[in-house]
């Protein structure tokens, strides 16, 4: 049913709900993972100066996070590709599910929290209304969850 699963991440709590189901579906399909971390650069220009530093700042965040999808992934004896890339998330989302033949979509329905997504716009929400195959949204668990994500913290770092 499903050979090629998208995991949109973006470090966050959110996402690593998502990224248990989609690992999860990818074992039960015998379906390839791939994880993409899109580094925004819709809000830098050529004329920012420092933008290079951020940008790469931002890189290194993206492979850490992508870094979890992996880890989960070949835990589960699943295959995985993993990918910064630059540019709008959600333009490059749907760029990457028609270059890469997605089938599956799996994303978080919290990532970006007060200001950024009310500027932005929900990525996943804008995904789920214009995307060409089947979207699955995973919620958070718990307010908890969330509360801690808003702070910059997984559940998992506030455990240990």
């Amino acid at each position: 049913m499903y050979r090629e699963i998208l995991v949109p991440t973006d470090g966050s709590s959110a996402a690593d709900k998502a990224i248990e189901h989609a690992v999860s579906l990818a074992e039960t399909y015998g379906a390839r993972i791939h994880a993409l971390y899109v580094v925004d650069t819709s809000i830098y220009t050529s004329l920012d100066a420092g933008a290079d530093i951020v940008i790469s700042a931002l890189e290194r965040e993206g492979k850490v996070a992508l870094r979890q999808v992996e880890d989960a992934a070949e835990q589960a004896g699943v295959e995985v590709k993993a990918e910064v890339v630059t540019g709008t998330a959600f333009r490059s989302i749907k760029q990457y599910i028609e270059d890469h033949d997605i089938d599956l979509v799996v994303m978080g329905t919290h990532g970006r929290t007060g200001l950024d997504h009310y500027l932005l716009g929900s990525v996943t929400e804008r995904i789920v209304r214009t995307a060409t195959v089947p979207v699955l949204t995973v919620r958070m668990s718990s307010s908890k969850d969330l509360a801690e994500d808003e702070r910059g913290h997984s559940t998992a770092e506030s455990a240990g």
